[in-house]
C-alpha cells in the first residue's frame, strides 16, 4: 500500500489524541481515512472499528487497575449496546450499494461527527457545572438507572455500529446525563470498558459484510498503540481544555466537509471554533488562578514573614 507509512503516522496521531483526551478515536480516524486516503466510507468505518478493538483495552486496563470502572453500569449497557451495534452495521448496508452507498455513508458520518461535537460541548458544560471540587463530594456508588442505561446502550451502540463514532464522545455524555452525580474518572473508566465489547460487536458486523481492510487496520494499530500510551503519559502534563477545543475544531471541520461544505465557509466556521476555544481556555486558566492562587508580588513577602515567625 502506497500510503502505509502515512497511515501509521495517522494512527499514531489519533492514538495520541485518544490517550490525551479519552475521545476522538472513531471521530478522527474515519474521516482521515475517507478524506486523506480516499478509502471507501464503509471500509473506513469497519477498519476503524477493528483498530479500536485492540486500542481501547490499553486505556481500560489503566482504569480497571485504579478501580474506576462501574461494572454494574457496564452490565446494564451491554445487553442493548452489543446487538444494537450489529444492527447498526446491518442498517448501513440497507442505504444502497456502490457509489450511492458510499455517498450516503459520508452524510451519515458527517451527522455523527456533528453529534460528537455537540456531545463534547455538552460534556464540557456539564463538567463546568459540577465545579472543580465536585468529585470529592460525590458518591462513587451512585445507584444505576437500569431503564435509562439500557436506552443509552441501544442508541449509542446503533450509532457506533453505523459510523464507528460515539463510543467515547456520545455514550459518555449520555451516561453523565443519566448519572449526574457519578465521579468523572468513573465515567471515563466505565465508558472505556463498555466500549470494548460494543466496538467488537460492531466490527464483527462489518466483517460479515467484508467492510474491514485488515492491512489498513494493522497499519493503523502500529501507530495507534504507542500513540495511546504516549498520550496517556502526557495527559497529566498538557492542558486538557485546549486539547478538547482543538479536537472539537477538527471534528466540526471534518463533519461539515463530509456534508460537502468546503472553502471559505468551512474555514470561517473552524476559525470561529478555534477562537471560542482560545477564549474559553484563557478564561478557565484565569478562573483557576483566582481559585487556587498564583504567584504575585505580594506573595513574595510571605517568606520573610515566615522567617520572622520562626524566630519568635
Amino acid at each position: 500500500m502506497d500510503f502505509s507509512w502515512a497511515i501509521v503516522v495517522a494512527g499514531a496521531l489519533v492514538g495520541l489524541a485518544v490517550g490525551l483526551t479519552g475521545m476522538g478515536g472513531g471521530a478522527l480516524m474515519t474521516p482521515i481515512m475517507v478524506m486523506l486516503f480516499g478509502v471507501n466510507p464503509t471500509a473506513a468505518i469497519g477498519s476503524d472499528l477493528a483498530t479500536s478493538v485492540f486500542m481501547k483495552p490499553f486505556g481500560a486496563a489503566v482504569h480497571q487497575k485504579a478501580g474506576t470502572v462501574r461494572w454494574d453500569i457496564v452490565r446494564w449497557l451491554l445487553p442493548t449496546a452489543m446487538p444494537a451495534a450489529v444492527l447498526g452495521a446491518l442498517t448501513l448496508q440497507l442505504l444502497g450499494d456502490g457509489d450511492q452507498l458510499q455517498e450516503r455513508v459520508k452524510y451519515v458520518i458527517g451527522g455523527a461527527l456533528v453529534l460528537a461535537v455537540i456531545g463534547m460541548l455538552a460534556r464540557m458544560w456539564l463538567d463546568a457545572r459540577r465545579g472543580t471540587g465536585a468529585d470529592e463530594a460525590e458518591d462513587a456508588r451512585v445507584a444505576v438507572r437500569p431503564v435509562a442505561t439500557l436506552l443509552i446502550g441501544l442508541i449509542g451502540g446503533f450509532i457506533v455500529g453505523m459510523t464507528s463514532v460515539g463510543s467515547g464522545s456520545l455514550i459518555i455524555v449520555m451516561l453523565m446525563l443519566a448519572h449526574p452525580r457519578l465521579k468523572a474518572n468513573h465515567l471515563v473508566g466505565t465508558d472505556l470498558v463498555q466500549a470494548i465489547p460494543v466496538v467488537a460487536a460492531a466490527a464483527l458486523g462489518h466483517a460479515l459484510f467484508g467492510d474491514i481492510a485488515f492491512g489498513m487496520a494493522g497499519a493503523l494499530l502500529i501507530g495507534a498503540i504507542p500513540g495511546v500510551v504516549t498520550g496517556a503519559l502526557l495527559s497529566t502534563r498538557i492542558s486538557g481544555p485546549s486539547l478538547r477545543w482543538a479536537l472539537i475544531t477538527l471534528l466540526a471541520g471534518s463533519g461539515l466537509a463530509m456534508w460537502g461544505i468546503t472553502g471559505t465557509p468551512l474555514i470561517l466556521i473552524c476559525a470561529a471554533f478555534a477562537a471560542l476555544g482560545v477564549t474559553a481556555t484563557a478564561r478557565g486558566r484565569r478562573r483557576s488562578l483566582i481559585v487556587t492562587g498564583s504567584p504575585t508580588p505580594a506573595s513574595t513577602s510571605e517568606e520573610p514573614v515566615r522567617e520572622a515567625g520562626s524566630r519568635v
